[in-house]
């Protein structure tokens, strides 16, 4: 059953990762609630940094879907802890770049949590 619900939300956090990294290419001007103050989110230059992140965040997302999908929970298990990676580093930019901390922790520090939880009950299932 626990494996059951941490695979369901393993699914969730990759669809919303690729949902994430789509959402840079039709709305940049969102890549402000990333956290980082002063983004300068109508600059043609800083679009294809964007693009650069979303492209990342896609590929990010597909992974985590085709481990799921063809991959053993326990796999599953050690990408979800080894993605957990990636919201670390998020919100360790957004602390440097003296962002809104409730957006580093809040939104990224929650997302490494969630993720370290869903890897951890995927290894002990």
């Amino acid at each position: 059953m626990t494996s059951n619900i941490a695979t369901v939300l393993a699914a969730l956090i990759g669809a919303g990762v690729v949902f994430m990294g789509t959402s840079f290419f039709w709305a940049p001007q969102g890549a402000a609630g990333f956290g980082i103050p002063d983004t300068p989110t109508g600059d043609r230059t800083f679009h294809a940094w964007l693009a650069v992140k979303g492209v990342r965040d896609i590929a990010s997302g597909i992974l985590i879907l085709i481990v799921l999908i063809g991959g053993t929970p326990h796999l599953l298990g050690w990408v979800m802890l080894a993605a957990s990676a990636i919201p670390v580093g998020d919100a360790s930019i957004v602390l440097r770049s003296k962002g809104p901390k409730a957006v580093a922790y809040g939104v990224h520090g929650a997302t490494a949590v969630v993720m370290l939880a869903i890897g951890a009950l995927l290894l002990i299932a």
